[in-house]
Parts: structure tokens; C-alpha cells; sequence
């Protein structure tokens, strides 16, 4: 039988939420992948289930030297099954590198479906869902993160995004000072867990209550940009005409101020965004 690839979702925090492929796929794959061993076991333990094939550990500090060989075992014909600590692998997580040296040889990658933070999100934040985009971690530098959302200020998608606990309260501030502190956002935290909790408001708002400290998983959902009105200028549109004044020799912050207050917009927005926009 020709080898596969197999990448398996595993529950983000219930083991009951693991669909009954994903037992299966343990037992009877040549190799286990996994991100974290440890975490593979406990798991295992929890579902009852004992794989049968060697077990390997693939993570972001050896994934380049192991992915060659878990190519080889694949065209070899094994059944290699790619599990990490939660949730879809390749998805923030390791295996894109895998599955990209996999379909390069033309070998067949499938996957085995189950929970996924990102949808779960999405479907509790009772925000927008019928379009949406999932941007991840944001930069941890700061001015870093400020162009990411600077450049994200015009996107009309719902945006979903993951952040660490530790970080949450400066990535909603910046959140709220790059696309205004009005903007409907949802915080969800523990998904599927115990202590799971959805917390629903403004971006300012959501930023103070954060201050406070949060624990566990998170996982952020902001409305996308409202739809412009009739007439108004998009934002790109406001670049090019700061871009504009600056080189009639105004300066930077003062060509913002002025375009954003005739458009009506921030003016930290439409500063940030010149500012992403020189970076592209």
C-alpha cells in the first residue's frame, strides 16, 4: 500500500472531542510524529488507545533535520500520522514544512478533521462568520506589532488571531489604538475546558479588563473594518495622498493629521498605516 502522510487534529482541550479516526490513525500508524511526546502519552492514555508504530518527536527545534527522514519513511510506504499539542498541525504549529517536502515528491497527504480553536472562536465570538481571516500570533515588539495592525486596519474580514496569556492586555491595546477602541471583538479563553470563558465587547473594553491578568489558552476574534460609507476614501487612497504632501516637503505626522481629519478618520491610523506601508 503507498505511504501517506496524515495529518491528525487532536481536541483542544476535552479528549471526548477526539473523533474516532484519530484513535485509528494512533493505533495503526508505521510512525506517530508528534510535538510533544509526553503530551502524546497522557493523551493516549486518556483515550485508551496504545500506538502500535514507532514514535517520533517533531517540533520547531528539529523539524528541519527530521523532515527528510519522515519524507523517506512516507515514500518508503508508511503511514506517517503528524499529531500536536492541540488543534490541527501545520496551523500555527509544526508541519507545513513536512507537508510542502511531501507534496513535492508527490506523495499523498490527507488529514483526519477534529477541533480547531480558530472555528470554535469564530462560532461562539457572535461576530460575523460568513468571511473571515485567521492572522495568528501578532509581532511581540511593539513597533512591530503596531504596523501588522496598522496594515490590518482596512481588512473587512472577521479576524481571528492566538496570543499568550501574558500578552493579551498589549496586544488588545494595540489592537484598539490601531483600529479604533469601538471595534467588536470577542476574547475566548479555555475553549472546551473547564474554566472556558467568551468575553464579548470593544476592543477598549476587552483591553482593561485584560489588564487585570488572564490565564490559559486564548484566542481573540475582532470585527473586520465596517463597510465605508458612500464617497469616502479608502485608506490606501489616504496613503498615497500623505505620501503626497510629504513630498511637497510637509512633515509625516502633520500631512496625517490633516488628511485623517478631513476623511475622518484617526489619524494613528492613517499615520500607522503610511508607516506599514513603507515597510512592504
Amino acid at each position: 500500500m503507498a505511504g501517506a502522510l496524515v495529518l491528525a487534529a487532536t481536541p483542544i482541550g476535552d479528549s471526548r472531542d477526539a473523533p474516532p479516526r484519530l484513535l485509528e490513525e494512533l493505533s495503526g500508524a508505521d510512525v506517530v510524529a508528534a510535538e510533544d511526546t509526553r503530551r502524546l502519552q497522557r493523551l493516549c492514555q486518556r483515550l485508551g488507545v496504545t500506538p502500535r508504530g514507532q514514535v517520533l518527536s517533531y517540533h520547531e527545534h528539529n523539524e528541519a533535520a527530521r523532515t527528510p527522514e519522515l519524507v523517506e519513511r512516507v515514500a518508503a510506504g508508511d503511514r506517517v500520522v503528524l499529531v500536536t499539542d492541540a488543534g490541527m498541525p501545520s496551523v500555527s504549529d509544526p508541519g507545513y514544512r513536512l507537508v510542502a517536502a511531501v507534496a513535492a515528491r508527490g506523495l499523498r497527504v490527507t488529514c483526519v478533521p477534529g477541533p480547531s480553536a480558530v472555528l470554535a472562536a469564530l462560532a461562539v465570538s457572535a461576530l460575523p462568520v460568513d468571511r473571515f481571516c485567521f492572522e495568528g500570533f501578532l509581532p511581540r515588539r511593539p513597533g512591530e506589532r503596531a504596523r501588522a495592525v496598522a496594515a490590518l486596519a482596512a481588512e473587512p474580514r472577521t479576524m481571528v488571531f492566538f496570543e499568550a496569556p501574558h500578552r493579551l492586555a498589549a496586544m488588545l491595546r494595540a489592537l484598539a489604538d490601531g483600529l479604533g477602541e469601538d471595534r467588536p471583538a470577542a476574547v475566548c479563553r479555555e475553549l472546551t475546558k473547564t474554566y472556558e470563558e467568551v468575553r464579548r465587547g470593544t476592543l477598549r473594553e476587552l483591553a482593561a479588563w485584560a489588564a487585570e491578568g488572564v490565564r490559559g489558552e486564548i484566542t481573540v476574534v475582532v470585527a473586520g473594518a465596517p463597510a465605508a460609507e458612500p464617497g469616502a476614501v479608502d485608506l490606501d487612497t489616504l496613503v498615497e495622498r500623505v505620501e503626497e504632501r510629504v513630498r511637497a516637503g510637509e512633515r509625516l505626522k502633520d500631512a496625517s493629521a490633516a488628511e485623517a481629519q478631513a476623511a475622518g478618520v484617526s489619524r494613528k491610523v492613517l499615520y500607522d498605516a503610511v508607516l506599514a506601508a513603507r515597510q512592504r
